[in-house]
């Protein structure tokens, strides 16, 4: 039987943040204990990484309201129009052989629009890429708990499903850590 998907709870902040004791180095030599770490806190933590990726989003937002729609929108043209290209490339071919000035034209006005409009779009993307720097400075950092641990051996055997679960699972992290619950059972097991 299928797990149903459900949002993990926001953690409390005395347990997301504070407490120098709680952070450490991550050992940059053993990139596996890296990994499960980061993977570990990004699974317990996702709901609080979320409402942080929200929170500077929108103050990156209201620094410069012209600049983050802009950006945005010009994104979403450039994506909208990347996927119709690619869906009507004969149309593109034709039109290209027969206007072959016209394209040319159209190709250096698009470009000069859409750098004149960089600067709106550098905003965007900070707006974006800033706190994903964040949440994987935390994740990096923030040392694994038991109840920490406890939660994703629930949600790696299948009996929880969130939504950085089902991410997880389409970057192929989750099936190291089942072999992980069945090594961690068989310890409990024997103590």
């Amino acid at each position: 039987m299928a797990a149903k998907m459900e949002l993990a709870p926001l953690r409390p902040w005395d347990d997301f943040y504070p407490g120098t004791d709680r952070f450490a180095k991550p050992d940059f030599g053993d990139l596996t204990k890296w990994n499960n770490r980061v993977i570990s806190n990004l699974l317990y933590y996702q709901t609080n990484y979320f409402a942080v990726a929200v929170v500077v989003f929108v103050i990156v937002g209201f620094l410069n309201p012209f600049g983050m729609f802009l950006g945005g929108a010009v994104v979403t043209l450039v994506f909208m129009g990347s996927v119709w290209a690619g869906e009507n490339t004969a149309t593109i071919k034709n039109f290209k052989k027969k206007n072959p000035t016209l394209f040319v034209i159209g190709v250096m006005a698009t470009s000069y629009f859409l750098l004149s409009l960089c600067g709106g779009v550098m905003v965007f993307i900070f707006g974006i890429t800033f706190p994903l720097l964040l949440i994987l400075i935390h994740a990096s950092l923030r040392l694994r708990n038991m109840k920490n641990r406890m939660e994703n051996k629930i949600e790696g055997a299948g009996l929880k499903k969130t939504p950085m679960g089902v991410i997880m699972d389409l970057l192929d992290q989750q099936e190291e850590k089942i072999n992980k619950i069945q090594d961690f059972i068989e310890g409990k097991l024997k103590e």
